[in-house]
């Protein structure tokens, strides 16, 4: 498999998942403003949405957008349970948690990014996403990780919009669950192996 990613980005939580996983893959950098591969060759080719993360399947098959591939990434591995079996209700719980913090957390983040956005518009954006980060703050206050006893592809995608919190100028100090589970996650091997990879100059 190939996933083709850009440090930083949203395209982390796959990284991190499949570094999880214990599957055989190669990270493929892309560079996001002139949507070109390490390589040189154009990205929109691979994936016409022109953003990351797109996972390239074996059978040559091109996979798109990150909650789909952090749900599949999840199911190829059942052993180190980055998410559980199909039809349970962990399973849902955890396709629960990647909805919210697709739509809810990683979408009000998007207009902070852009220096263009109105001041009005970015303090709104700023309390929506805040109200957000207080409701997951509430969820963790008395649990490790968003969905059961064990670290899923869920608690992938909310370390990677946690990830952006000195851009965004949000301080984790306001959500002490929140930062502790931060830290958390920022100190697992595999999550340490992927930002040193994402780090390293191209």
């Amino acid at each position: 498999m190939q996933l083709y990613y850009a440090p930083g980005a949203c395209s982390l939580a796959s990284h991190i998942a499949l570094q999880e996983s214990g599957l055989p893959y190669q990270a493929v950098r892309v560079n996001l403003r002139d949507k070109k591969v390490s390589d040189g060759s154009d990205y929109n080719a691979i994936n016409q949405k022109g953003y990351v993360p797109a996972l390239r399947l074996d059978s040559g098959e091109v996979l798109t957008e990150g909650s789909a591939l952090l749900a599949y990434i999840g199911e190829l591995q059942p052993t180190r349970q980055l998410i559980a079996a199909s039809g349970t209700i962990d399973n849902y719980r955890a396709r629960e948690w990647l909805a919210y913090i697709g739509t809810e957390l990683h979408k009000n983040a998007g207009p902070l990014f852009n220096p263009k956005t109105p001041e009005a518009t970015r303090l709104t954006q700023m309390e929506a996403l805040k109200k957000r980060l207080a409701y997951v703050d509430d969820a963790l206050s008395n649990r490790m990780f968003l969905v059961g006893e064990h670290f899923t592809v869920a608690d992938a995608y909310l370390f990677t919009v946690l990830s952006w919190h000195e851009r965004l100028h949000v301080e984790l100090a306001e959500f002490p669950h929140l930062k502790a589970f931060y830290e958390r996650i920022k100190g697992r091997p595999a999550v340490q192996t992927v930002l040193k990879t994402e780090a390293a100059p191209n």
